[in-house]
C-alpha cells in the first residue's frame, strides 16, 4: 500500500494575531479518500497537536469533518504528528499539504519544509497541495536548483479570493502573487471559490 505524507501548519496565529492554523475540510476529505487506498501519515513544522482553525471547525459539521475530529486513529495521528525534521522523503510515496492560512506563516519559509518538498519533487514522488497549502512548494528547488513551481501549471486561493474573505492583511503576501514570482502558471476557476485542479508530471 502506497504511503502518503500529511503536512500541517503550526503557526496558530497570522500577522494580525487572528486565527490561523490549518482548515479542517483541507485534511478531513482528503483523508477519508486516501485512507482505504494509503497508509496516511502526519507532519509539521512543530510536531505534535498542529491547530485547527476554529472557525473552519465551527462551520464545516459535513460527516466527514466531524468524523475526522472524531476519530480515534486520527486523534492519535494529531496527537503524535511528526516534526518535519524527523521525516524523509525516502519513506513516503507522496507528499499533501493541507490549507489554511498557517502555512503562509510558516511553511512557505520553513528550510526543513524547503529541504523535504525538494526531495520528493527531485525522487519523481508525487508533490500536492489544496487551498493555500502549494505556498508551502514556493522555495523547493529541483536538482539545478531552480524553483520547482516554475512554468508548472499550479492553482490555490486567488488574490480576489484572499480579498473577499479579507485576509490580504493577515498573510505576508498573496499566495497568487507568490506562486508567479516564482515562475509557476496559476490557474484558477472562472468565478471566486468556484472547483479548479491544476496538475503537471
Amino acid at each position: 500500500m502506497p504511503s502518503v505524507l500529511f503536512v500541517f501548519t503550526s503557526a496558530p496565529k497570522t500577522l494580525t494575531d487572528a486565527p490561523a492554523g490549518w482548515y479542517l475540510p483541507e485534511a478531513a476529505h482528503p483523508y477519508w479518500v486516501l485512507t482505504p487506498h494509503a497508509t496516511i501519515e502526519f507532519a509539521s513544522p512543530e510536531g505534535p497537536n498542529p491547530p485547527v482553525n476554529e472557525y473552519s471547525v465551527q462551520t464545516y459539521k459535513d460527516d466527514d469533518s466531524v468524523k475526522f475530529l472524531n476519530d480515534d486513529d486520527v486523534k492519535h495521528k494529531l496527537a503524535n504528528t511528526k516534526k518535519l525534521s524527523e521525516v524523509s522523503a525516502e519513506d513516503y510515496d507522496a507528499i499533501f499539504y493541507i490549507g489554511g492560512l498557517g502555512p503562509a506563516i510558516d511553511l512557505a519559509t520553513d528550510p526543513v519544509n524547503a529541504k523535504l518538498a525538494s526531495e520528493f519533487w527531485n525522487s519523481q514522488k508525487i508533490v500536492s497541495g489544496i487551498c493555500h497549502g502549494p505556498v508551502a512548494l514556493v522555495e523547493a528547488v529541483d536538482s539545478d536548483g531552480k524553483p520547482i513551481l516554475g512554468g508548472k501549471r499550479v492553482t490555490g486561493l486567488s488574490a480576489r479570493e484572499e480579498e473577499i474573505i479579507d485576509v490580504t492583511k493577515d498573510v505576508p503576501f498573496l499566495l497568487e502573487d507568490k506562486i508567479r514570482s516564482v515562475g509557476g502558471i496559476y490557474e484558477k476557476a472562472d468565478e471566486p471559490f468556484g472547483v479548479g485542479t491544476a496538475q503537471f508530471g
